[in-house]
């Protein structure tokens, strides 16, 4: 049985959420990062989901940057790396 931290892969390329969190998008018809950005201010209001989901849902929103702001790792060099 799945825990409320377990993660997994969705229908949204890169974003990685609890099963819960993916069927409350499904259930929303949010599809796309776009729709999730516009959304991400009233994911408390969506059944199922509470303030401790949406600050999940928003951290992960966080981590995945916009189609044409990704790099390749191997091109990405941080201070770590010198």
């Amino acid at each position: 049985m799945p825990h409320f931290y377990d993660t997994c892969a969705g229908p949204i390329a890169g974003l990685y959420l609890p099963p819960t969190a993916w069927e409350m998008l499904e259930r929303e018809n949010i599809q796309t990062l776009d729709e999730l950005r516009a959304n991400a201010d009233r994911l408390e209001q969506f059944d199922g989901i509470g303030p401790g989901m949406a600050h999940m849902i928003r951290l992960a929103l966080a981590y995945v940057a916009p189609l044409g702001e990704q790099t390749s790792s191997t091109n990405h060099y941080d201070s770590w790396g010198a």
